[in-house]
């Protein structure tokens, strides 16, 4: 019988949530819709000296606002295997009996070793031109263990309280071999494992003990995680394996790194050109903080859809889906091996077509405050019309302001190319008769003002069209002139073609 979907998020609180993580998020997420299951939200606090301040609340705040909300763990609800947090599992005493086992059956063992002997150790290997110096099954030959201590001796320093950690015993010159969703299957030698840490000297359990043991009692089906843990992943399949739980093990799934957009390595969390991180997020160790996506204008829903694209393949040319159509194609088998390089320029093509789908009203009652913020005010309907006709120049909301400015403040400077290049002797005669055709409209709408205008062209031959756009406007493009026009008003529109008039007199 097939085990119930049940997939977790374990982040670390050691900071703010990245782009990277909330894939990770999402990907579980997607999995766990599609089949009817559960996502858990786990914080791995393990590691007490690198916690952050306020980097749990950021995590639940940043998911939530990405709309991948988990329906069981911290901040998301209680099930059956509280607590979700590792340093609150560690203190009812969830983790020592694995451990207790493992050194039982041989297959981890205590180690007395002090920082300044490990840093020794060290020296030594490098000396020797050991490129990766690690503490593994040669090299613990000649450490202080209960592997090379004699019995009596390591009881006495049990006994004493001396300081110890509890290592992974790992076989010398094994294959070790283990199937990944992703990647198919996996072999790799003994002779590149070290004996992992599984308890340090605090009596905390490691990640590599911790996840296991969570991931076993949570009844959790699949472990989708970073390529980053792939070289830790046969250790982890010895854990299994010496706890008698290998048939019990979560499915595994590395995902890709999401690569900086020249591809030659990871996105760096202090990238200049585009956000990281869902929400803004100030790091209490650092001075400048990190400009969010939210902050940045894009729409939950574009980023979303922005994180599903990198590394996964729906399997059609389509790229605008909902999260339950994201769910329902979703599969781990269409996630590539290879980095997915991010393209920062993509992403905001995502929130335009995002922007373009929100309703007239919305967008206006999202712009109103940064008008106002200009010095500007305006009714309902000339909001809505106004974002009607400007959202297919922008990518972003904060962007009306730059791309129709001039439906609010009348030009002191006229687009240079354009007037030079089309202004003649003849011009100020023709759109004289321009501002007196509008002067005499009773009626002034968008198609009142085109009629009139292509009704005049056709009695005085052609009139430019786009220099009529400049000398209302001052800029050389935009959105439907006409519509436009209507906009404004007759009485703002003769105004500004007077004093433009005037001005190339």
């Amino acid at each position: 019988m097939e085990k119930r979907v049940r997939v977790r998020f374990a982040p670390s609180p050691t900071g703010g949530l990245h782009m990277g993580g909330v894939r990770t998020a999402l990907f579980n997420y997607l999995f766990a819709k599609k089949h009817g299951g559960d996502f858990i939200l786990r914080i791995e606090d393990t590691d007490q000296t690198r916690f952050v301040e306020g980097a749990e609340e950021y995590i639940i705040n940043a998911l939530k606002w990405c709309g991948i909300a988990p329906n069981e763990g911290v901040g998301f609800g209680d099930g059956p295997h509280k607590p979700y947090r590792q340093s609150e599992r560690k203190e009812v005493g969830i983790y020592k009996k694995y451990a207790d086992q493992l050194i039982a059956s041989g297959n981890a063992y205590y180690a007395f070793d002090t920082a300044e002997e490990l840093e020794d150790m060290r020296k030594r290997l490098e000396a020797a031109k050991v490129t990766a110096p690690q503490y593994n099954a040669v090299t613990r030959q000649n450490m202080r263990n209960s592997l090379t201590l004699p019995e009596d001796q390591v009881k006495k320093l049990l006994e004493s309280g001396e300081k110890y950690v509890i290592r992974l015993k790992v076989p010398r010159n094994e294959e070790i071999r283990f199937h990944d969703i992703i990647r198919g299957w996996v072999t790799v030698n003994s002779t590149q494992v070290d004996d992992k840490v599984l308890v340090k000297s605090d009596g905390m359990p490691t990640y590599h003990l911790a996840h296991i043991v969570d991931d076993i009692e949570m009844k959790i089906s699949h472990a989708v995680r970073g390529e980053e843990w792939l070289p830790s992943a046969p250790a982890h399949i010895l854990i299994y394996r010496y706890l008698g739980l290998e048939n019990e093990m979560p499915k595994l799934a590395h995902l890709p790194l999401i690569l900086n957009p020249d591809g030659n390595g990871k996105i760096s969390k202090r990238e200049a050109r585009f956000p990281v991180f869902p929400l803004s997020w100030q790091d209490p160790r650092e001075k400048e903080p990190y400009v969010g996506y939210k902050e940045s204008g894009y729409y939950p829903e574009a980023f979303v859809n922005i994180l599903a694209l990198l590394g996964w393949n729906p399997g059609n040319n389509e790229e605008i889906f909902s999260l339950d159509e994201l769910a329902n194609l979703f599969e781990f088998e269409r996630v590539n091996k290879s980095g997915a390089k991010f393209d920062p320029e993509k992403a905001k093509w995502f929130n335009q077509q995002y922007l373009r789908k929100k309703p007239d009203s919305e967008l206006a009652e999202a712009f109103k405050p940064l008008l106002k913020e200009k010095g500007f005010e305006r009714d309902e309907a000339f909001m809505i019309e106004f974002c009607k006709l400007v959202k297919e120049k922008v990518q972003f909301v904060h962007e009306f302001w730059d791309h129709g400015k001039y439906v609010f403040i009348a030009p002191d400077t006229y687009d240079e190319k354009v007037m030079a290049k089309k202004w003649n002797e003849n011009s100020k005669a023709l759109f004289m008769r321009v501002l007196q055709t509008f002067e005499g409209l009773n009626t002034w709408t968008s198609q009142t003002a085109h009629e009139a205008f292509e009704n005049l062209v056709k009695e005085t031959g052609k009139i430019d069209l786009q220099l009529l756009r400049v000398l209302i406007t001052g800029v050389a493009g935009g959105p439907h002139l006409f519509d436009m026009l209507a906009l404004m008003g007759k009485e703002e529109v003769v105004k500004r073609l007077k004093t433009a008039l005037q001005k190339f007199n």
